[in-house]
């Protein structure tokens, strides 16, 4: 089948040391990247002035911002953050999620020299993980912090952590609180464009919060460099980006690498428009996607795997919407778990109806430490869960196991220098030889010839032995199970650390359990439905018939009543489960899961 995109192929360097370990690293130069993002924004405001740059839901249309506006409202709001003081010391906390005047302070932060920190707006508007937020506060210690609403984000806004920070809000409401339009007046007395230069390459434009789901939320320094040098790598392996300025209407949130560097920066750095998709892949909110979809379509769309899933629906019922959401599309990229090959399968087949030839369909893998992109699949790929190569510039350690599982260690211009007041962590993240120890796992998809990509193969501190001593990978595990009990599950543990055999813990899918008809009865934290039951156990049984030893077969299954805690800490924001959180708070349910007579248990 005919491609839409054009790539960079790879061509993959391999050495081989006397000790096992492996490195690999792209033979193509990395383009020369600019020094600070407001080069950028400069760029595009002289070349594209009237270009949309951002633009957010207004009414029954969009507000949509240009470069020009956006050059000119940045240099504003910079001045207006200098008359206050405010500089390299002094980072701006944002609590609220994504939006116009969210990108604005952002990049006007960026161009004075100021850093910005996002965190999960789910922390300021659930009561319950308020704690998060005050860990993140005493953390940074911001000097200003920004809130899109007063009203909506005022119990957040009350914590006393936050007594004597000034709060901006662009809907102040009734509150005593500084009007965003105030910043937008600037301050005639200070000069945003003297300070922009002073900015370098080493300044920190962000501090990026880490999800917390193995340890501690981190706060990750990210410079200018590791923001430029990422665009310039990602345009290198995906040249179709600087052929024509790319559109996308996106979801995912700034708090998160994927969302606040990728992909805002992405559009940033080659002239793009990002409209802003205030819907998200959740019950109740994803109609507002297919909304926003049918006012604007991109060139590219990017979304995790539980968000293709739900398009992938919406697109099956809407033939015009399916016509005008491929019709103009270069890329599909999908991020976090493997994509299920149904769906992969599904987008395929509905953009070669519609066009007669199909986009790049594919994903990369890095981390927030790594800006975010260290290893790309540039080339079309047979099938999800392929990760590729390094990108230009990025040298990969990896370290293999006799079985050829490889340790993943990278080192780049890409990659963090530290976390944020935390030397003794910053000082354990990194080896010998400088390279960022990311506790990741890879194999490759053909040991003999590197170009064909790697693998990812879960989190090293994820896998686990059971009695026997036979090793549990957690990760691909989990991604089999979840494929197998789908659509019954939303998310699952995998467990049996020290154990005699592997379980797992099921998060269910209760809407879809409710609508197929299941009758749901809760015993002591755990769901005992005798339908539902029968239905695990014959998938279970029917997966065992086909797998071969200790190390993959899960005999028994428990489905849990009560969805995972963001307070508690077993839920991150972005989402992802707190395994380690998951299995202490439910230790009673983990032992009635490992009891054979147990009625909420299924065993084969």
């Amino acid at each position: 089948m005919k491609r839409t995109s054009a790539f960079q192929p790879h061509s993959v360097e391999r050495e081989d040391r006397a000790d096992g370990t492996i490195l690999l690293r792209s033979k193509h130069e990395l383009t020369k990247p600019v020094a600070r993002t407001g080069d950028w924004l400069l760029k595009w405001a002289d070349k594209a002035p009237d270009r949309v740059f951002l633009a957010e839901r207004s009414g029954a249309g969009w507000r949509e911002e240009t470069y020009a506006s956006v050059l000119q409202k940045v240099r504003a709001v910079g001045s207006s953050l200098l008359a206050r003081g405010l500089g390299p010391e002094t980072p701006i906390l944002v609590i609220s999620g994504n939006g116009v005047d969210h990108g604005i302070l952002a990049l006007a932060a960026q161009y004075v020299g100021v850093p910005i920190v996002p965190v999960a707006e789910q922390y300021a508007l659930i009561h319950g993980a308020h704690g998060r937020l005050r860990e993140a506060i005493r953390l940074i210690g911001p000097r200003m912090v920004y809130a899109v609403d007063a009203e909506q984000y005022g119990e957040a806004l009350d914590l006393d952590v936050l007594q004597g920070v000034e709060i901006v809000c662009s809907r102040p409401g009734s509150r005593s609180v500084t009007a965003f339009a105030d910043l937008l007046k600037g301050d005639n007395a200070t000069d945003p464009d003297a300070a922009f230069d002073t900015v370098t390459a080493d300044t920190v434009g962000k501090i990026l919060m880490t999800s917390g789901s193995t340890s501690s939320p981190k706060g990750v320094l990210t410079t200018h460099r590791m923001m430029c040098v990422n665009q310039e790598q990602l345009a290198d392996a995906l040249p179709f980006l600087r052929a024509r300025p790319p559109v996308i209407v996106d979801w995912l949130p700034w708090n998160h690498v994927f969302g606040g560097s990728h992909n805002f920066n992405m559009m940033l750095a080659n002239g793009g428009s990002l409209y802003i998709d205030d819907g998200k892949p959740v019950k109740g909110l994803f109609d507002r996607t297919v909304e926003n979809l049918k006012l604007k379509t991109g060139t590219l769309a990017f979304n995790v795997p539980l968000g293709f899933g739900m398009l992938l629906s919406a697109l099956e019922a809407d033939r015009d919407l399916r016509r005008r959401f491929f019709e103009d599309l270069d890329l599909i990229f999908y991020a976090g778990a493997s994509l299920p090959q149904e769906v992969w399968a599904g987008f395929e087949r509905m953009t070669y109806e519609i066009k007669g030839e199909i986009p790049l369909m594919t994903s990369s893998w890095g981390l927030t430490e790594t800006a975010p992109s260290a290893m790309m699949q540039q080339e079309p790929a047979p099938r999800s869960g392929i990760v590729g190569v390094p990108v230009n510039g990025v040298t990969v350690k990896l370290i293999p196991d006799e079985d050829m599982r490889c340790e993943i260690r990278v080192k780049g211009p890409n990659i963090m220098p530290g976390y944020f007041n935390d030397p003794e962590k910053t000082k354990a993240a990194f080896d010998e030889e400088g390279y960022f120890i990311t506790g990741d796992a890879m194999v490759f998809l053909d040991e003999k010839d590197p170009d064909k990509g790697m693998r990812f193969d879960g989190r090293i501190s994820e896998d686990f032995k059971l009695q026997s001593g036979t090793w549990v990978r957690a990760a691909q595990l989990k991604l089999d199970m979840l494929s197998r009990l789908a659509p019954l599950a939303s998310d699952l543990i995998v467990t049996g650390a020290d154990r005699g055999q592997i379980g797992v813990m099921i998060f269910p899918n209760v809407a879809e359990l409710t609508r197929e008809g299941f009758a749901l009865q809760e015993d002591g934290g755990a769901y005992s439905c005798e339908l539902l039951q029968g239905e695990i156990h014959r998938r279970l049984s029917e997966r065992a018939r086909e797998i071969s030893g200790s190390s993959a077969l899960v005999s028994r299954a428990i489905v849990l009543s009560d969805p995972p805690s963001m307070p508690e800490g077993e839920m991150t924001a972005k989402g992802n489960l707190n395994a380690r959180k998951v299995l202490t708070r439910r230790a009673a349910l983990l032992e009635r899961l490992y009891i054979d007579n147990d009625p909420a248990v299924v065993t084969i």
